[in-house]
């Protein structure tokens, strides 16, 4: 069993409006020092499968066929061996 920490963001050149919002509001709460930020998604996704290759090749075909848009944005992961809950 595995469990991958995945994080998708959007491409360096994709304008985010929801990160410029929240940089700003962090600006009225006195954050001043925050120069920008960028906003994302995280999942935890557990796979059972036979082995690592095989998990970071499901991970990959997940993120490219829905979870992140190759378009606008990039994605990465981790992988854990995680124990099979009882």
């Amino acid at each position: 069993m595995f469990l991958a920490r995945v994080y998708i963001t959007l491409k360096p050149t994709v304008n985010d409006p929801q990160g410029l919002t929240i940089r700003g509001a962090l600006h009225a709460l006195g954050f001043t020092g925050v120069e920008s930020v960028r906003a994302g998604k995280y999942m935890e996704i557990r796979i059972d499968a036979p082995d690592r290759g095989a998990a970071e090749a499901q991970v990959t075909e997940m993120c490219r066929k829905l979870l992140a848009n190759p378009v606008i944005e990039d994605f990465r992961f981790e992988l854990e061996d995680v124990p099979v809950r009882a």
